[in-house]
This record gives structure tokens, sequence and C-alpha cells, in this order.
């Protein structure tokens, strides 16, 4: 049969012309009856009648008490009305289906919509999410240290300077003093080496040993703190440099020089002590002296292709031969 626009609008008023008057739907709550009239109280009625209606009704008609025919099924209506009134939420639902008969569809909208939701508390969930985050965040990072010192100790030149901390330390003395595996004594002389390592060598940047700090869950409980000190140094800022036109200091000339840079923390990290001061030194916040250290690098840069023979051999290539079709096109 082939649907059209007045067959669904008749449909549409033929069962509008059909819903209950009374505000009582069948599937929803206790269906064509009154869940009032179950438990044999008003709507009016508090919590303490409505418990005590409740146990009087259940120890009236549980099935292990009451034998007869149709008392497990009344039982279980006044047990489904109980729990309808016995909730805050879903009893003003329901007195707002008896007081509203004619949003027909509406109700039933609320009362799946109650049905269907997640009973988990939706704080509990967010708190799950951080914590999860928050997990992964410290073993990602635990990962990254780990992979650096393991890099650290393979590198002869670290590795050499290991060992010479550790004999100077005697770390090593009492390794071979008694007679065990080799692999035993190799494994216990790498962890000696590791933890030399660790103690000695100053890992910045996304490979720096991780902290607690800087997980998800305490950046979050900090946050006050952070927001306090980030106004704080604003106002201080404007205070210092703009108010009064003192000097910036060397922290703020290198943060000034790292946001020139449009580099983040990390990146400022592992560009190394050295390098950090020649860029202070550079004065790169100033717009002209940012605009000729560009153009520096762009110019060295250049010089250094010229130099390189990948780039000779292309410019031969394109001096004695003719531009093929695609080169042409272009």
């Amino acid at each position: 049969m082939r649907l059209t626009w007045k067959t669904v609008i008749c449909t549409f008023f033929c069962v509008a012309s059909s819903l209950p008057d009374d505000g009582l739907i069948g599937g929803l709550y206790c269906g064509h009856e009154n869940c009032y009239d179950v438990l044999d109280i008003s709507r009016d009625a508090d919590k303490a009648e409505l418990g005590k209606a409740y146990r009087k009704l259940a120890r009236k008609y549980h099935p292990d008490r009451n034998k007869d025919p149709g008392a497990e099924e009344k039982f279980l209506q006044i047990a489904n009305a109980y729990e309808i009134l016995k909730d805050d939420e879903a009893r003003r639902d329901y007195d707002y289906m008896l007081d509203n008969p004619e949003e027909y569809y509406a109700h039933y909208y609320r009362y799946y919509r109650r049905r269907v939701a997640p009973k988990v508390d939706v704080r509990v969930v967010i708190a799950g999410v951080i914590t999860f985050v928050s997990v992964f965040q410290y073993l990602h990072r635990f990962w990254r240290y780990r992979d650096a010192v393991r890099y650290l100790l393979e590198q002869p030149k670290y590795r050499s300077k290991a060992i010479e901390v550790a004999k100077s330390k005697g770390l090593m003395d009492s390794i071979r003093r008694r007679k065990r595996p080799k692999e035993e004594i190799k494994a216990e002389e790498e962890a000696i080496l590791r933890e030399v390592i660790e103690e000695t060598v100053d890992i910045k940047g996304g490979y720096s040993k991780p902290r607690l700090v800087d997980v998800l869950w305490v950046q979050i409980l900090l946050s006050p703190f952070y927001i306090f000190k980030y106004f704080y140094w604003l106002v201080m800022w404007q205070w210092k440099y703009r108010i009064k036109g003192l000097d910036y200091e060397d922290e703020d000339q290198s943060y000034l020089t790292r946001k020139a840079l449009k580099l983040t923390q990390t990146q400022w990290e592992s560009v190394g002590n050295e390098k950090q001061i020649e860029f202070v030194q550079k004065r790169l916040w100033i717009g002209e002296n940012y605009a000729a250290f560009i153009k520096k690098q762009e110019e060295e840069a250049r010089v250094k292709n010229a130099e390189s023979s990948k780039f000779r051999r292309y410019r031969r290539f394109m001096k004695y031969h003719e531009p093929g079709p695609l080169m042409e096109a272009e």
C-alpha cells in the first residue's frame, strides 16, 4: 500500500481521538490503574503514609501468605506502584500525566527516557574518566623516561661517565667479590649504571622524570592556585614593566624569547642552556631583532643548501638539460 500524507494525517487523528481522557495510559506506570488507588492512598500522602500503606498491602497479598488466585499479580502491581511513587521525580512525572492527559506522546517520552537513562551518577563517571586519564598520563611519562634512560645507557659517552662515577663512589667494588653467574653480575651492574644516570643526567622535555603534580587529577585540584598565581603574575608584570618601566628580569627575558620563537616549554627546555642564553642575548622579543634573526636564519639555510652536493647536482641538471613536459606545464 502506498503511504501518502493523507493517510498519515488520518492515522494521527484516529489515534489522537482514541487517547484516554482520564490520564491513564496502558503500558506506562501502573497502566490503566491509578497508582494511588492501587495503594489506597490520596495524592497528598507523604512518604511515611506511602510506606505504611505498601507494607500493609504487601503483607496481605504476598504469595507466601496469600494462596488465592490473582494474589501474586496483585502483589506485583502493589510493588510497581510503590516503586513509582516513592521516587520523587517519577511521582512528579506521574502526577503531571494525571493532570495533563492530552500530552500523550510527551508522557511516553518522559517515561522511557527515565527507564533507559543510566543509573550511574554522572559525577562518578567524570571522576572515573579523570582517574583513567591521570593513570595513563603518568604511565606514559614513566615509559618515555625509562626509554630515555635506556638510550643514554646505551650511548658510549654517557655509559663511560656513569662507570667512572660508579667506580669513584665504590659502587662496583662489592659486585665481583662473590662468585655468581655472569648474568646476575651484569644485571646488577646495569642497575647501578642506570641509577647513576638517573642521578647525574638532567633529562628535560617530554622525556623528563614523571611527577604526580603533572597528572590531570592534581592539576584540577591545584587549578585555583594556578589561576591565582597567573593573575598575580599578570598584575606584577603590568606593574613592573608597563607602569614602572623596569628592565626585564632574566626569567622574564627567557619567557619573552620563548614566546617570540613560538616554542612550548618542553621545546624550549630541549634547546639547551647555551642556545637559550644565545637567543636571550639577541633580544628576540623586539620586532626588529626578530626580523633580522629570521633573515639571517634563512640566509644560512640558503648557503647550506647551496653547499650541499644534492643541491649542486640539481642545479647542474637544470643548467644542461631541457625541462620536461611536467616542468613546462608548471
